[in-house]
C-alpha cells in the first residue's frame, strides 16, 4: 500500500461528519406544504411526519417509527456493527471537534492526532489560556446542538421567539440549557467513558454480531498473535514469535485508539468502529509496501478471500420486518383524517318528553386539522343494515358552526326520536363534514341512541 493511501477511513469519516452535522442543522428548517419533515410538538399537540400534520389523537403511528427506528439499529448493527457510533454519533463528531480539531489542530494543547493517550499540556500560562478559550468555544457548539435538537419538538420560529421572553417559557429554556449543559459536561469531561460504560448500544451489540457482521479486526494470521486466547498478552512480540509475522509492535493502532484499547486483542465492547487504528497500521505498513493489518471485514470474510456476505437469513429477516412496518407506516399514514370528532354521551344517556318523544344528549368536541377556517355541521346516516336515521333528528345545534383553522369547538349535541321505536341500543353514524368542502374533510364515527322501555313514556 502506498503512502497516499494512508488515513483514508478518517478523511471519508470526516465527509461523514460533515454531512451528518449539516443534516443535523439543516433539517428542521426542511418544510413541505410548509410543515416539517419531523416534529413531535407538545406545545402544538402535534406530529409533523414528511409534511403531513397529525393531531395527537392520530399518534397511532409513532409505535411504527419506533419500531422502524429500533430494528433499522439492529439491521445496521448486524450489517456493519458499530459503525453509527464511529462515524455519525454526535458524541464521536464533538469529541473530534473538541479534540483533535481545537485541541490538537488550533490551539497545540495535545502534540498530535496520532497519539490520544497523551493528555493536554497545561504547563503554562498561554496553554492554560487557550484551553479555556477551546472549552468556551465547545460550550456555544453544543449550546447550537442543544438548540437544534429542541428543533425537532418545538418550531425553529417558535423556539427563538420563546427564547426572547424566557420567564414565560422556563420549561423550554430549562431543557435547552439542560440538554447543552450535559452535551458540555460529557463532551468535556465523561469524554470516551460515555462510550465505554453508560451508552446502551454497546451491550446491545454483542449479542447481534455474529461471524459475517463487518468490524475492526485485526489480521493475526498475517500479523501475528499478540494476545493469547485467554486474553492475556504474550510475553514476546509477534517478530520474536516468528520472523515472518508482519505486525512490528509499534503500538500505533493502540496510541490512536480513543477509547484506549487494543484492538489486536479481537472484538470488543469498547470499539466504536472509527477505523483510526487501520488508518494507523495502513500508515506505518506502507513503508513495507503491505496493506494493514487492520480492515474493516468480517471474521468469515477472512477466510473467504475478503469477500463479506451480506446476504444472508438474518440480514433479509430484518429488511422484511422493516419492508412491513413501512408499508403499514405509509397505508396508516395516508388515512390520515381530515379533521377529527370525538363523541360522549352526557351523565344523563336520554330524556323522556311528552308525546312520546326521546331525547339523546351527546358532546361532541369537533377539531379542525386543516388550514383553513371551516363551518362545520354534521347528519346522522344508518350503519349497515338499519333504517334508524330516518326516524331522528338533529334538535341542537340548528346551524352550521364555525371552526378557525386547528382548532377545536365543543358543540352540546341533542338528537330526538321522531317516532315511536322499539326499546333498545340502536348503532348510528355521526357523519361530520366542513359545508364547503363535503367531499374533502369529512369524517365519521359510530354511536349510540337509547330508546327506553315505552311503558316509561309520557303521553
Amino acid at each position: 500500500m502506498q503512502q497516499g493511501f494512508a488515513h483514508s477511513y478518517r478523511k471519508k469519516r470526516y465527509i461523514v461528519y460533515t454531512l451528518a452535522s449539516l443534516v443535523l442543522l439543516i433539517f428542521p428548517f426542511i418544510h413541505i406544504n410548509g410543515h416539517q419533515l419531523f416534529l413531535l410538538s407538545f406545545d402544538h399537540k402535534q406530529l409533523h411526519l414528511l409534511g403531513v400534520v397529525f393531531d395527537m389523537q392520530e399518534l397511532y403511528l409513532m409505535p411504527f417509527l419506533l419500531i422502524l427506528m429500533f430494528v433499522g439499529i439492529f439491521f445496521l448493527t448486524t450489517l456493519l456493527g458499530r459503525v453509527w457510533c464511529g462515524w455519525a454519533c454526535p458524541q464521536t463528531i464533538f469529541r473530534v471537534l473538541y479534540r483533535d480539531l481545537l485541541q490538537t489542530k488550533i490551539f497545540g494543547l495535545r502534540k498530535k492526532i496520532s497519539n490520544k493517550q497523551q493528555g493536554m499540556d497545561l504547563s503554562t500560562f498561554s496553554a492554560k489560556i487557550k484551553a479555556v478559550l477551546a472549552f468556551l468555544i465547545l460550550c456555544v457548539l453544543c449550546l447550537m446542538a442543544a438548540a437544534s435538537l429542541m428543533f425537532f419538538f418545538t418550531p425553529p420560529s417558535d423556539f427563538f421567539a420563546y427564547i426572547q421572553e424566557p420567564l414565560e417559557h422556563r420549561v423550554l429554556l430549562g431543557f435547552w440549557l439542560g440538554f447543552g449543559i450535559f452535551f458540555i459536561f460529557d463532551i468535556a469531561f465523561i469524554q470516551e467513558n460515555f462510550c465505554i460504560y453508560m451508552c446502551p448500544y454497546c451491550r446491545v451489540q454483542s449479542v447481534l454480531y455474529d461471524d459475517d457482521t463487518v468490524m475492526v479486526l485485526y489480521n493475526d494470521r498475517r500479523g501475528g498473535a499478540v494476545y493469547a486466547p485467554n486474553g492475556i498478552k504474550n510475553p514476546l512480540a509477534p517478530k520474536k514469535q516468528n520472523p515472518q509475522n508482519e505486525c512490528t509492535n509499534c503500538t500505533a493502532c493502540v496510541k490512536v485508539c480513543p477509547t484506549h484499547i487494543d484492538i489486536r486483542k479481537g472484538m470488543q465492547l469498547e470499539c466504536i468502529n472509527c477505523l483510526e487504528c487501520a488508518d494507523a497500521c495502513a500508515d506505518v505498513m506502507a513503508h513495507y509496501n503491505r496493506p494493514s493489518l487492520i480492515n474493516w471485514k468480517s471474521t468469515n470474510s477472512l477466510d473467504n478471500n475478503g469477500k463479506v456476505r451480506f446476504v444472508r437469513f438474518k440480514t433479509v429477516g430484518y429488511v422484511v420486518i422493516l419492508s412491513i412496518v413501512f408499508a403499514i407506516l405509509l397505508v396508516m399514514g395516508s388515512k390520515k383524517e381530515t379533521m377529527l370528532l370525538n363523541i360522549s354521551r352526557s351523565g344523563e344517556l336520554y330524556e323522556l318528553r311528552k308525546n312520546n318523544i326521546v331525547d339523546n344528549h351527546y358532546v361532541m368536541l369537533f377539531h379542525n386539522t386543516d388550514e383553513a377556517e371551516h363551518q362545520m355541521f354534521f347528519e346522522i346516516r344508518d350503519v349497515k343494515g338499519s333504517d334508524i336515521a330516518k326516524s331522528l333528528e338533529i334538535i341542537t345545534p340548528k346551524k352550521p358552526f364555525r371552526v378557525k383553522a386547528g382548532d377545536k369547538v365543543k358543540q352540546i349535541v341533542t338528537i330526538r326520536a321522531k317516532n315511536r321505536l322499539a326499546q333498545g341500543d340502536y348503532d348510528i353514524i355521526i357523519h361530520a363534514f366542513a359545508t364547503d368542502s363535503k367531499d374533502k374533510i369529512f369524517v365519521e364515527r359510530k354511536s349510540k341512541f337509547i330508546y327506553p322501555n315505552p311503558a316509561l313514556l309520557k303521553e
